[in-house]
């Protein structure tokens, strides 16, 4: 199974089995409470019906009234300054619902709007973002370097560190804010920071909703925009530094593997129209020379699964390695195909060229004891002297 293939079956089998733990809390931590509150509710509205001696169909009129007031309870939501927050909650996918359109114009320039806006807005938050992580490696590459450490390098660990601690930072002056405008305390302050940042928007805390704050507080309000558009910045970068680096791992890992079936391709066809060309040119004198191509070839497969490079070349990692190998080694293994055969021919006639003889065997390299597997190299006796640095 393909490892793209393996890495989604694996992320919808940890997402579902986070969604089941995560039912499991909420349900042990709120279920009690929230039948403790209805039955708190029932009494209560029991209690007012007696006391003002409502009818039922009285009682269900007055709570849709009430209902209906709870948005206007902040003041007028529609003037230019609440309906740029509004805007701001549609386009950025919050959704506190304290306001919605009530006109059916207004209902389809809504849906219109943000068919339009969330895709301009989630762009525009990524490519920030990516502009701010490379800002801040710059710097951060500038202080390592005036401070004169070794390694000046910045590194992806250096990243998420500072990323996690600006949304952190964020947060925090987020939460002192608005627990001194809004009379929060400063957990709930945090969990609306949160809430808001994150785009959750659950809408049991909404900034500006008391004291007509839309109207009569424009400092606050400036603040509340500035800061919603400012920390959404913050977490985008963040999330651009780490989760997008996985979200794009699918794509090049197809990418790196289309381009590895095209260059074995290609080098495939190369290396059959070599040995065709070999086969044509040399006459088969001796009986042997019929299966020299296949020979070579199998060379070649058996040099291609070890992976190893002749020791006087410089190391390579495994991916890096499985790129470079089938352009190496048709060349070498066409030269010192054309050495085996003048060697057949006539023996030490095969001169030692610097392009076919390898730079490490005046001396026996530390890995040439490395050569398991190797074992038809074993039947061409031009290529021994290659096999010692292998």
């Amino acid at each position: 199974m393909k490892r793209q293939n393996v890495r989604t079956l694996a992320l919808i089998v940890c997402t579902f089995t986070y969604l089941l733990v995560g039912a499991a809390v909420f349900d042990a931590l709120e279920s009690e409470e929230e039948t403790a509150e209805r039955r708190r509710l029932e009494a209560k509205s029991q209690e007012l019906k007696s006391k003002y001696n409502l009818s039922a169909e009285s009682y269900r009129e007055l709570e849709w009234v009430v209902l209906k007031l709870k948005p206007h309870k902040a003041g007028v939501q529609w003037k230019f300054a609440g309906s740029f927050y509004f805007a701001i909650t549609v386009i950025t996918t919050i959704g506190y619902g304290h306001a919605a359109p009530s006109t059916d114009g207004g209902k389809v320039f809504c849906m219109v709007y943000a068919l339009l806006g969330i895709p301009l807005t989630l762009v525009m938050f990524q490519s920030l973002g990516e502009r701010i992580n490379t800002f801040v490696k710059y710097l951060l590459h500038r202080i390592k370097k005036c401070l004169g450490m070794r390694r000046v390098e910045v590194s992806m660990a250096n990243m998420v560190t500072i990323g996690f601690f600006s949304c952190i930072s964020t947060l925090c002056i987020g939460a002192a804010a608005f627990s001194y405008y809004e009379h929060w305390s400063f957990f709930h302050a945090y969990y609306y920071c949160f809430i808001t940042l994150t785009t959750i928007g659950f809408g049991d805390y909404v900034a500006l909703q008391k004291d007509e704050a839309l109207q009569n507080k424009p400092q606050y309000v400036a603040f509340s925009f500035v800061y919603i558009l400012t920390g959404l910045t913050v977490i985008g970068a963040f999330l651009n530094l780490v989760v997008l680096r996985f979200m794009t791992m699918n794509a090049e890992d197809e990418k790196r593997d289309a381009e590895h079936r095209a260059l074995l391709t290609r080098n495939g066809q190369a290396s059959s129209i070599h040995t065709t060309d070999t086969a044509s040119a040399v006459p088969v004198a001796a009986g042997g020379g019929g299966s020299s191509g296949g020979g070579f070839r199998n060379v070649y497969a058996e040099v291609l699964h070890f992976q190893s490079m002749c020791s006087c070349l410089w190391y390579k990692s495994r991916e890096k390695l499985q790129y470079s190998i089938p352009m190496i080694i048709p060349r070498d293994l066409s030269t010192s195909d054309t050495c085996v055969e003048q060697s057949h021919s006539s023996p030490g006639r095969c001169p030692e060229t610097p392009s076919n003889r390898c730079f490490c065997n005046a001396r026996r390299s530390a890995i040439s004891s490395v050569s398991t597997g190797l074992h038809s190299l074993a039947a061409f006796q031009g290529l021994m002297k290659r096999r010692s640095s292998v």
